[in-house]
């Protein structure tokens, strides 16, 4: 058996998240049913971890066990012309069998981005939120930085999460304005259900003036829930980049945003 591993984009907006659900579309479902094309072969891929629906992945990754002997440099163009247009594999490489697209990974960056302004941009429409008044910009900055470290982010995770622990380590948090786009980045070590989105929510809370930036400390330690801001819609999130080996890390996300 080979262990074929690919980074997959994808344009989120028409489906169901990226796992298999019993009902719609999903961007596993799509990838899988190409594969079976390919090789006949009824294949399992395993992500680098679940997005939600109508969220988005520039870098997402997944690996599969296969006995095809497709050369490896072929996997991406194969199955790129048979895909939807809104999902592109970016790449493929072969990997030894015990490599675990979720379990070796070290780290994940997601953006989340908001266009302010009275009108939304028609053609960025499905990958920002529109906030059609001003934030303070500098009062979510601060509060970006108390979330920096190794934290129990119960406070920012669904009830609903199953996770026996809550505890994870967000290496850097970045705020960049481009004209009326500010674009959020979070690189961590791993993320909850629904994580980055409740933490947007209450960021533009206390960008509106709702929520003060310095109780952000107390938000967190009060694992609770219900002192966060609202969930923040889907459709500003991307995936933004999953590694797996500390010394491939050259750039800071702040050197990726300049590049």
């Amino acid at each position: 058996m080979r262990n074929i591993c690919m980074t997959v984009s994808y344009d989120g907006t028409a489906y169901n998240g990226f796992q298999i659900q019993p009902i719609g579309r999903t961007i596993q479902g799509e990838i899988e049913k190409v594969i079976h094309l390919l090789t006949g072969e009824t294949i399992k891929i395993h992500g680098s971890g679940r997005t939600d629906a109508g969220v988005h992945a520039r870098g997402q990754v997944f690996h599969f066990h296969t006995g095809s002997q497709i050369p490896v440099e072929r996997w991406a163009i194969a199955l790129n012309s048979r895909l939807p247009d809104d999902i592109v594999i970016q790449s493929a490489e072969e990997k030894h069998l015990d490599f675990h697209s979720r379990r070796s990974a070290k780290r994940k960056t997601y953006r989340y981005s908001i266009r302010t302004g009275k009108h939304p941009n028609v053609f960025n429409r499905h990958f920002e939120f529109h906030h059609y008044s001003p934030l303070n910009t500098e009062a979510m900055r601060s509060a970006l930085s108390h979330l920096v470290g190794e934290h129990d982010f119960t406070t920012f995770t669904s009830i609903h999460s199953t996770k026996q622990s809550h505890v994870r380590t967000i290496y850097e948090a970045k705020l960049v304005e481009e004209d009326d786009v500010i674009h959020t980045y979070f690189t961590g070590n791993g993320f909850l259900y629904n994580m980055v989105r409740i933490i947007m929510g209450t960021l533009m809370k206390i960008g509106e003036g709702k929520i003060i930036a310095d109780d952000m400390p107390m938000i967190l330690a009060a694992c609770d829930r219900s002192k966060a801001g609202p969930k923040a819609m889907a459709h500003g999130l991307i995936l933004w980049s999953v590694e797996y080996e500390y010394e491939n890390f050259p750039l800071t996300v702040a050197e990726q945003v300049r590049g």
